[in-house]
């Protein structure tokens, strides 16, 4: 079962997202929070698999209590909002977010990415994957003559592949299929990978991964 902590400043948000969740089956919303602040405190008492995180709330805001919840290693963070602009995009993916949702997203796609980012996985929404994908690739840290430059040198060549499949968007499914080795040996290179970069998210090293020229 996978537990879900909801932070969300509007109740019938959080009641229209805990009766959504409810119809999975494997999903289970054991904590709510009105606001940043209370989002960091529940998640530290309750131990969620992911917070389904807003942006813009009273206080403590979705990006700061995104960090402080990446940071402290309480759970995964799917940061689900009304705001699609690149401020908050950037903002949450820099704070350690694994995904990042619209509020207009299908029921399905709802489910689909808590699920995925409990596996481990990075969801981005395809609304806002383009504008990413642009900013990385004019980015100034970008080095295409120089593949793997700025790279940490104890990465193995392995770890290097996993890192390039990561930069490509894959999932641990799609990365254990094109390295031919199963799903759990791949979480634990993307783990070791994660720790010799330095980041929080798949999604982080991602970044790193295209910023270094890899993909």
């Amino acid at each position: 079962m996978i537990r879900v902590l909801l932070a969300d400043d509007h109740a019938a948000i959080r009641a229209g997202l805990r009766m959504l969740l409810a119809t999975a089956g494997d999903i289970e919303v054991v904590g709510e929070a009105a606001d940043g602040a209370a989002a960091v405190a529940n998640a530290r008492a309750l131990r969620p698999d992911v917070v389904l995180m807003d942006v813009r709330m009273p206080g403590t805001d979705g990006v700061t209590a995104t960090r402080q919840v990446v940071a402290e290693g309480l759970a995964d963070v799917l940061v689900l909002t009304t705001f699609d602009l690149d401020e908050y995009v950037f903002g949450a993916l820099r704070a350690g977010a694994a995904g990042f949702l619209l509020k207009s997203a299908e029921a399905d796609a709802l489910v689909d990415a808590v699920r995925h980012v409990a596996a481990g996985d990075g969801v981005v929404a395809p609304e806002v994957t383009r504008r990413v994908l642009t900013a990385l690739a004019s980015g100034p840290e970008r080095h295409e003559n120089r593949p793997g430059t700025g790279l940490p040198p104890d990465l193995t060549p392995r770890e290097i592949d996993v890192l390039t499949a990561l930069g490509q968007g894959l999932s641990n499914a799609d990365i254990a299929d094109r390295l031919v080795i199963s799903e759990a040996t791949t979480k634990t290179h993307v783990s070791r990978v994660l720790a010799k970069l330095d980041v929080k998210s798949r999604v982080q090293a991602a970044i790193v991964a295209r910023e270094s020229g890899l993909v």
